[in-house]
């Protein structure tokens, strides 16, 4: 059940806000009240509830004092939905900057306009407990394993269908339609100054959360962060005919008006050209990357024209490196690493007129650093600690001279970071690994299934497991499913050939064999040895 805490000091709005709807028909629990931001702080403290509806103004501290306060201690949950007694704007863009969900005035509140904000911030909490339900499982790379997907698939970065099925299939995501295209979007902030790192941070996430909530409304998508300046939006359709250039140019017009009116920036958007099929959706990506600046003529939005090819021609082909990239950054492969870096870097010295593609290249190797390596985002903050606008500083230069300088400096500082976590990397990963296949014990699984789903090349996670477990995969997996044969075995009422069948082995014969091997008895003696009889009560 969710908790919601109501925070007010006029005791009667709580009242009334408690009797406009039944609240058990939505499976929320009203766990307290509150008379200013001081007492609600203890109850979050106490009954973590996920859901806040708080006054903005109010004393000893007020409602958005209690978000900052709120957010910085238990992260994004609590969510939080403001109430005013008068639309003060000012106030209101300062509740977005914290994320809010949604913003009530106080005189035009009613039962239909709560519940649908309290539903926003149920729709919010679903998918933020999908987010900790991948942290829970513990996969490599926590945070980001639903981007390194999306990351991949953008890339083309899949070794092949096969490994693009299992991890979308283990991520729960539905390739099945029949038409998707992709748009970029860059976030431009119309006041110049530079601004502090949670300060750019926090614009960036609401930007990025009110942009995702409006583009849903219009159309199906998922929405990619790529970093504190872009993300990306991978539209899915059902047929080819659902495509329409005005829908999309209404959906983001939308999105460009409402964060100019709450975070005073503007959003930049390419759209690439439908396809049919999720593997090509890394070419929609290619053409949305490289849509020409000449065609924007000052508007916020810009369709990839097919007659424009020369950027495409001569843009920066990352998948000639794909294979080293990916490899480097999966199993912290620093010499690997280095080389493949050490050629870019060649290349795009021997080619100084090319400073849109070697800025295009170098953008793209950022991504798939921030989306593809565990704390991605504090990673190039410590390499590029000595610039002022940190890693960012790659927006704003104008040679190629440049980028072969930044990318040296990412080279040497990326290298010297993985090397130094580099055990730890290899202890999280088998602990991932294990923990998947413990969750996973019933299913058949192989070695290419396991290292596709994790991204990592069957070859490395073997070594992984003989270099620094007692068990090598294949004897891992086996001694999981007998741990859980046991189990299934003293249950009442199932047989030795279900639990073989139950835990995918090829034969009740064949799992005797293993069951014997590893615990030294048969099933059926494992069985008489561990069952009571009544005469021993």
């Amino acid at each position: 059940m969710t908790k919601l805490l109501i925070v007010d000091d006029e005791p009667l709005v709580p009242i009334g806000i408690k009797s406009m709807i039944n609240w058990m028909d939505h499976n929320i629990e009203i766990c307290g009240t509150a008379l200013n931001g001081k007492k609600a702080l203890e109850m979050i403290e106490t009954h973590s509830p996920e859901i806040v509806i708080t006054d903005i103004r109010m004393p000893i501290i007020n409602g958005l004092e209690l978000a900052k306060a709120s957010r910085e201690t238990y992260g994004k949950i609590p969510l939080f939905i403001f109430l005013t007694s008068y639309e003060e704007f000012q106030l209101i863009k300062e509740a977005m900057s914290y994320e809010a969900i949604d913003y009530l005035i106080k005189l035009e509140l009613n039962p239909q306009s709560l519940l649908n904000a309290v539903n926003k911030a149920l729709s919010r909490l679903e998918t933020l407990h999908v987010s900790v339900g991948y942290k829970e499982i513990e996969r490599p790379l926590l945070q980001s394993y639903y981007e390194k997907f999306f990351m991949r698939l953008l890339h083309n970065l899949f070794d092949n269908e096969e490994q693009f099925e299992l991890q979308s299939r283990d991520l729960k995501l539905d390739f099945s339609e029949g038409c998707y295209f992709t748009a970029l979007c860059e976030i431009q902030e119309k006041n110049c100054k530079e601004m502090e790192y949670h300060k750019r941070m926090n614009l960036y996430s609401s930007t990025l959360e009110v942009a995702k909530e409006i583009i849903i409304r219009h159309l199906p998508a998922y929405v990619v962060s790529l970093d504190l300046k872009h993300f990306a939006i991978l539209f899915h359709l059902k047929t080819r005919k659902e495509y329409d250039e005005k829908k999309v140019n209404n959906a983001f017009l939308n999105v460009s008006e409402m964060v100019d009116n709450y975070f005073n920036v503007n959003i930049l958007t390419n759209v690439g050209s439908p396809v049919n099929h999720p593997l090509k959706i890394c070419e929609s990506y290619q053409e949305a990357r490289q849509v020409s600046l000449r065609e924007r003529k000052g508007g916020s939005l810009v369709f990839f024209n097919s007659k424009d090819t020369d950027s495409i021609r001569n843009a920066f082909n990352i998948s000639v490196f794909k294979s080293d990239i990916t490899k480097a950054f999966d199993e912290f492969n620093t010499d690997d690493l280095s080389t493949t870096l050490s050629e870019i870097i060649e290349l795009f010295k021997a080619n100084p007129l090319r400073f849109p593609q070697a800025a295009d290249g170098a953008c793209n190797i950022l991504y798939l650093a921030l989306t593809l390596l565990p704390d991605g985002e504090e990673t190039m903050a410590e390499i590029f600690s000595s610039y002022s606008d940190g890693y960012r500083s790659i927006y704003r230069f104008t040679n190629v001279e440049q980028i072969v300088d930044w990318l040296k400096l990412f080279r040497d500082g990326l290298c010297v970071i993985l090397r130094s976590k580099r055990k730890t990397y290899k202890a999280h990963v088998i602990s991932n690994v294990q923990n998947y296949i413990n969750s996973h014990v019933s299913e058949k699984l192989s070695l290419n299934e396991v290292a596709g789903v994790f991204g990592l090349s069957p070859n490395y996670l073997s070594i992984l497991f003989r270099k620094n477990c007692a068990l090598g995969f294949s004897e891992y997996i086996a001694h999981a499913k007998i741990n859980k044969a046991k189990k299934l075995l003293l249950e009442q009422d199932i047989k030795i050939y279900e639990v073989a069948d139950q835990l995918g082995f090829e034969s009740a014969f064949y799992f005797s064999k293993v069951f014997k091997k590893i615990t030294g008895y048969s099933p059926r003696d494992f069985i008489q040895q561990n069952t009571i009889s009544p005469h021993e009560h």
